[in-house]
């Protein structure tokens, strides 16, 4: 799987929302994703993604490479060591470029002056700190939606048909801290051309209710890793804020 394959995947199902991209972005991704064909047409609707490409630039510009290398995709949807270097200022940097895209000029000040001595540029630091919606305006910003937009983990239990039963834990709110709940199941559907072979006992990650991809050991390892540590970050920042 390369860079655009993979970001294609956890990318296709805000698409099929209408939350981000172009509108007609979805069979071309579907393509990439399934036939490995149009890596070129989806690299160039994946970058009109409105809050995907000012963090994807940030990582790639940070060590050298390009903006599709898998290292750099798999950094910002899973978590990888090219995040480790980041700093206050490199996330301002983020920020403006988000607010070109277009975050409202007082949420980006406001969370400019208030970063966490660790901002960590993976997604789900930008869906609990940046804030699910923020920069498209598409999304409200809350708990339910912020579950949604993370991506997230689970272990199927089992598959019937194109549905997969998982379970997975999602987030709560204990007074002012994000956290991660008990693991409980619910039923997703998949797609086969996707997820060809999932059965119960694989690992896979969600994005908006969608499988996206089966995960290996050491990427499920690093996604947790990630979104605690993007969990923690973010609930500095919002002690600061003196918000949730």
């Amino acid at each position: 799987m390369n860079g655009v394959q993979l970001c294609a995947r956890f990318s296709i199902a805000t698409n099929r929302l209408n939350y981000c991209g172009p509108a007609d972005a979805e069979p071309t991704l579907y393509r990439t994703i399934v036939d490995g064909e149009e890596l070129e047409a989806s690299a160039k609707a994946l970058r009109k993604f409105e809050a995907l490409e000012p963090y994807l630039q940030a990582i790639a510009e940070k060590h050298g490479q390009d903006l599709f290398d898998h290292d750099v995709v798999e950094a910002y949807w899973i978590g990888n060591d090219l995040l480790e270097p980041f700093t206050r200022d490199d996330f301002r940097r983020i920020l403006e470029t988000l607010q070109r895209r277009g975050l409202g000029r007082p949420i980006a000040a406001r969370l400019a002056a208030h970063l966490p001595e660790h901002p960590i540029p993976h997604h789900a630091f930008h869906v609990t700190f940046v804030g699910v919606g923020a920069v498209t305006g598409k999304v409200a910003t809350t708990l339910e939606n912020m579950e949604m937009c993370r991506p997230s983990w689970g272990r199927v239990t089992r598959v019937e048909g194109n549905t997969a039963h998982v379970e997975k834990p999602s987030l709560t709110l204990d007074g002012e801290k994000l956290g991660l709940g008990e693991a409980r199941e619910a039923a997703y559907d998949f797609d086969p051309r996707l997820l060809p072979g999932l059965q119960g006992g694989d690992w896979v990650a969600l994005h908006w209710g969608w499988p996206t991809m089966a995960l290996s050991p050491t990427q499920l390892a690093r996604l947790r890793d990630y979104t605690m540590r993007c969990l923690e970050q973010a609930a500095l920042a919002h002690a600061s804020l003196g918000i949730l």
